[in-house]
């Protein structure tokens, strides 16, 4: 059986600048082009080669052929976001929208998983994180689809947000990519084509694990992963939809197997101040080489880190970030906490207005210029006068959501002679590893 296609966006820009390296053919007119192209937005409509159209799709001639989009914005609102030129396989789809030109590429499932695995982590990982990350990924992508029919199907509007007076919890998912699939960034997985030199260690996982997947039933499992999950993972409820899936609990990043209950709050202060035994507890640079590209070793800290804010500067960026004024800021209160100690609602008190926010990737945009690392965080205030903080600190703990995968923690794993199912049974405890083709 052949391996299904997977349609990428990649961006979406009034002009797209992209260049076929070989030929490729219009499927609108037939023709081949190749070298350097150009289309624009104007009034809803694409404008190529002095045409205008909805959609443009190309195929490549030749397999091999490839194609670069230029300026691609990689890392999105994260700390390391820049623009770069990227390299892809496959076709290439136009499609015309109100906010710009939306560019997709569509390409081979496999082929797309080479380019996660190369950009996700270093190509030069140990085999068995390659490829326990090479089955996660490839489950990932399948179940978004599959979960992206379902809701399509559905007479019920999926929400992912509910907001009151006093309140707003919003999870972000994919389920806005309606265009497309999944998207090429960190939002999803990280994808950038052939842009990121494969290796054939690389290749050798992919064709290793060809068509392997996580399932938990008939379904194929949602298996998240992140890049560090501070000593335990946290459960899928916590940061997205109020669904438990059994496959994502909470566990102990350990051989030991007992955590204390990090969403009573005593228990998660003092295990966020300490430094626990966990695999993601490492400095050693060998092994988060494998893992972390060299803009990820741009960060440090991520087992656990500390923040600090002056007033000025969190009041202000607080009103930034969630478009309401509180005021000068008096608190930041755990309403609730998940299993890993990530605060699932924060209430910020301020004295102009007191409101409540979650879950846990808004927290982290709502106190970031891009994404805090993680909301497994206590709150210090500190220089107080007049019942009004000079400072906050924050101390944390783990990088990303938490929850499934801990790439930190795997790599270690790997390390330690651990083969790729052992790391998934750790990870995923009572999903089954299955060959879907």
């Amino acid at each position: 059986m052949e391996a299904p296609s997977v349609r990428v966006g990649i961006l979406t820009e009034k002009a797209v600048s992209f260049v076929f390296n070989a030929e490729y053919v219009n499927a609108e007119t037939g023709a081949l082009v190749s070298g350097e192209q150009r289309a624009l937005l104007i009034d809803n409509h694409i404008v190529y080669n002095g045409k205008l159209y909805k959609e443009l799709f190309f195929d490549s001639v030749d397999p091999n052929a490839s194609f670069d989009i230029k300026a691609v914005t990689i890392g999105v609102n994260f700390h390391w976001e820049r623009k770069e030129d990227q390299r892809f396989r496959g076709a290439l789809l136009l499609l015309a929208s109100k906010e710009g030109i939306i560019t997709i590429n569509q390409v081979d499932v496999e082929e797309y998983l080479t380019s996660v695995i190369s950009s996700e982590m270093s190509a030069t990982a140990s085999k068995e994180l390659l490829k326990a990350h090479a089955v996660i990924s490839r489950s990932w992508l399948l179940a978004q689809i599959e979960k992206n029919t379902l809701i399509k199907g559905s007479d019920k509007k999926y929400q992912t947000c509910y907001r009151d007076e006093n309140e707003l919890v919003r999870w972000y998912d994919r389920e806005d990519h309606d265009l497309f699939d999944v998207c090429a960034d960190d939002h999803c997985q990280r994808y950038q084509g052939i842009t990121r030199a494969s290796t054939p260690i690389v290749e050798e996982v992919i064709k290793e694990t060809r068509g392997e997947i996580l399932s938990n039933g008939d379904r194929i499992c949602d298996a998240r992963f992140s890049k560090c999950c501070g000593g335990v993972t946290e459960t899928f409820e916590h940061c997205w939809e109020p669904e438990p899936h059994p496959y994502l609990a909470v566990l102990r990043d350990s051989t030991e197997t007992e955590y204390p209950d990090l969403s009573i709050e005593e228990e998660a202060e003092k295990w966020i101040r300490t430094s626990p035994e966990a695999f993601c507890n490492t400095t050693d640079k060998e092994i988060l080489s494998q893992v972390l590209n060299n803009y990820d070793q741009e960060t440090a800290d991520f087992f656990r880190w500390k923040v600090t804010y002056t007033q000025s500067y969190l009041s202000d960026l607080i009103h930034r970030r969630s478009g309401m004024d509180f005021g000068q800021i008096l608190d930041m209160i755990p309403v609730s906490r998940g299993t890993s100690g990530r605060i699932e609602k924060l209430k910020i008190v301020g004295t102009r207005k007191t409101f409540t926010i979650g879950k846990e990737l808004e927290i982290r945009r709502t106190l970031s210029e891009s994404h805090l690392y993680s909301s497994a965080f206590v709150v210090d205030k500190e220089e107080v006068k007049l019942d009004v903080p000079q400072r906050f600190v924050l101390t944390g703990a783990g990088w990303g959501h938490g929850v499934g995968l801990c790439q930190i923690g795997a790599a270690v794993m790997g390390a330690k002679g651990y083969d790729y199912r052992e790391i998934l049974t750790h990870y995923f405890p009572g999903a089954n590893l299955n060959k879907r083709y």
